[in-house]
């Protein structure tokens, strides 16, 4: 599978007072790189808002391993760690580099998929399983029976 990575920049209003990426930034790069793939798939805001359907988190951490600064060039991957068989749950796992070999952070998410006028949980779309089935996966992908 071929991996999917972003490279977002690191600003100036990333930071917190002690010249350092502020931790809650981590989260946002992690949000940032789950919905590029999205788009980048064809899944956008737009489709979303048609078929009534959204991501939602149940659990997101952030295992932080270097200080990210101003000035580093930074990327994120994005991996599918976990997934029922109808793709209506799953799991993420994100790694962040910092000036490309050095592990930053790592962030596992845990999420699902709402119905927007309902307020419920729901089964993926087809066009979501399509994408999913695509992913890049981690070395211990697994399917989980629900």
């Amino acid at each position: 599978m071929k991996p999917f990575i972003v490279k977002p920049e690191i600003r100036w209003s990333d930071l917190d007072p002690n010249f350092h990426v502020l931790h809650s930034k981590y989260y946002d790069f992690g949000a940032y790189s789950r919905m590029a793939f999205l788009v980048e798939h064809g899944f956008t805001a737009q489709v979303m808002q048609q078929l009534h359907i959204g991501p939602i988190l149940f659990r997101e951490e952030c295992l932080f391993k270097k200080e990210l600064n101003f000035g580093d060039s930074i990327s994120i991957n994005l991996e599918i760690s976990k997934t029922t068989s109808n793709y209506a749950r799953w799991s993420m796992r994100h790694e962040i580099y910092r000036n490309g070999d050095i592990l930053a952070a790592i962030i596992n998410i845990d999420g699902a998929w709402m119905d927007t006028e309902k307020r419920k949980l729901t089964a993926a779309p087809a066009m979501i399983a399509a994408i999913f089935e695509g992913a890049p996966k981690t070395a211990d992908f697994q399917i989980i029976i629900k």
